[in-house]
């Protein structure tokens, strides 16, 4: 099984970085793609899966990053792509739920890296809180990018206008919890060809270990148990689906 969306830089895993790579390899995940948030996380995310077979990362300036991050210096991401850790840009996109101040240098960051992706061939691992409709209407000027809608946490119709649009859509710990009907009917309208399972780690842990204040990759294989549920077929086919997924989205397939 693979998470496709963890932060193994932030201090609560880093810390004890070890030890969660041994959880998770005890539970059967066997890679990990680790998720930066701005231009300094990205050189961390790098140095993170140098020389780790079953890691690979992201690079990218997340949205509420943007005030804190020159955009002038997002150009040397493009440099960043060629490293062979670098799976895609991320995560990337917009997020209004703190308020709407950064919005236009959040669309200004959104473009740049898109820009990135597209001239690089790479796809892209989208951060969308409470920006929906923007989100979408930026991402229509580069229809070409692939891009997976991370931490999916929105309504049945928005999933499927997501779907429709082209892109894939990747689920976390809230899929578990006792009051996500709502979010297990997105869940069971979208295609298993374009299903990922992540944690977003060391957020969002899932059902029965929620009590587990931080959250870490081995605890992935309780998201993908609840999305095979949901689909009416076992853990082993969801496994193999999801990381057949990876195989076609990301290009990397870890060693077992």
């Amino acid at each position: 099984m693979i998470d496709t969306h963890c932060h193994l830089t932030d201090p609560r895993l880093g810390d004890q970085l070890d030890t969660v790579l041994s959880h998770a390899a005890a539970a059967g995940v066997h890679g990990m793609i680790t998720i930066s948030t701005g231009m300094q996380d990205a050189q961390a995310c790098i140095a993170v899966a140098r020389g780790r077979a079953n890691v690979r990362c992201t690079v990218g300036v997340h949205p509420n990053e943007v005030a804190q991050n020159d955009l002038d210096q997002l150009t040397l991401l493009r440099g960043l792509q060629s490293a062979e850790e670098v799976l895609a840009l991320g995560e990337i996109g917009l997020d209004y739920h703190y308020g709407l101040e950064q919005r236009e240098r959040q669309h200004r960051a959104f473009e740049m890296q898109l820009q990135i992706a597209l001239d690089c061939g790479k796809p892209i691992v989208i951060h969308c809180r409470d920006a929906h409709e923007d989100c979408l209407a930026i991402l229509r000027d580069f229809p070409s990018v692939r891009g997976v809608f991370h931490c999916f946490t929105g309504t049945a119709p928005q999933a499927q206008e997501i779907l429709d649009a082209g892109y894939w859509l990747g689920y976390t710990g809230p899929i578990t919890f006792k009051k996500s009907d709502a979010l297990r009917e997105a869940v069971r309208l979208t295609p298993l060809d374009r299903l990922l399972v992540e944690t977003d780690a060391p957020y969002l842990t899932p059902e029965p270990m929620r009590k587990q204040k931080i959250n870490e990759p081995a605890l992935v294989v309780h998201v993908a148990a609840m999305a095979a549920k949901i689909k009416g077929i076992d853990l082993a086919e969801l496994d193999a689906r999801t990381t057949q997924n990876v195989a076609q989205f990301f290009g990397w397939e870890p060693p077992r």
